[in-house]
């Protein structure tokens, strides 16, 4: 339902409703939508991660719209707005958490590059034990973070050992360029966070994030690499399911069947 996608509600709980007789259902997580679509679910069967496009003082009321539903939720998602004050607003964001008794991970997008002041905001995120959301991409390629911000983003959140999910141009398993720019590949990410873990640089992960060749991607995290990755790098949104699934029995994988 979000950019470039766009689909109507109706057909996005239909399409993933449906995918859950597919032999693959296991690799797709929860449903993305936003907390005004809540009203819009009702009787929806399975997993959500909400996504709160206010700020802190709206995180109960979506919770406890979905508790009066009886819609499950799996994940909130939240990003801090506060640009001049992002540690102020964390602070808020994990008050107003505890204020409505939230048990379930909370994704906290912090925006801009790594600065000293992102860097401050995501040791509050650590330290108030939440997670990080990291935004690879926008419909204007221009906006899309280059390499070294992305490397910088997922080296603090393993200095601090903090999961984090990756959002927005993430549908292709490995980095390309579609006309107006580059975007960044899921399996490029799960690579360069090896990199990192494994005590490689920032300049490191930037290459790897720079990586065109699939079959080399693949090859690195063919031997425990993903284990490794994932610990970390938690899920991904994407528009697609069908062009990351494909993707990766591409490059095997994934094999063609389950029983496969």
């Amino acid at each position: 339902m979000f950019p470039p996608g766009d689909a109507p509600l109706h057909d996005a709980t239909a399409a993933y409703g449906a995918r859950r007789e597919e032999w693959w259902a296991d690799l797709v997580g929860s449903f993305v939508l936003r907390d005004t679509d809540l009203p819009l679910v009702r009787g929806f069967v399975g997993p959500l991660s909400v996504v709160v496009t206010g700020g802190a003082g709206q995180l109960a009321g979506p919770l406890g719209a979905a508790s009066r539903l009886g819609l499950h939720v799996a994940a909130v998602e939240i990003v801090v707005r506060d640009v001049d004050d992002p540690v102020g607003n964390v602070r808020r964001i994990d008050a107003a958490a505890r204020d409505a008794d939230l048990d379930v991970p909370l994704f906290i997008e912090l925006p801009g590059p790594a600065t000293a002041a992102w860097l401050a905001a995501a040791d509050e995120v650590a330290a108030c034990d939440h997670r990080l959301k990291l935004r690879l991409g926008h419909v204007d390629h221009d906006l899309v973070p280059d390499s070294a911000t992305v490397a910088a983003w997922i080296d603090a959140a393993l200095d601090r050992e903090t999961a984090f999910k990756a959002t927005a141009g993430l549908h292709r398993a490995v980095r390309h360029d579609p006309e107006g720019g580059g975007m960044h590949g899921f399996l490029n990410v799960a690579a360069a966070t090896t990199a990192l873990w494994d005590g490689g640089s920032v300049e490191d992960a930037a290459a790897v994030l720079e990586q065109r060749d699939g079959a080399a991607l693949a090859a690195d995290l063919a031997d425990g690499g993903v284990a490794a990755a994932r610990r970390w790098f938690t899920s991904f949104g994407s528009c697609s399911v069908l062009e990351p699934r494909d993707d990766l029995i591409a490059l095997g994988l994934l094999p063609h069947r389950k029983d496969a």
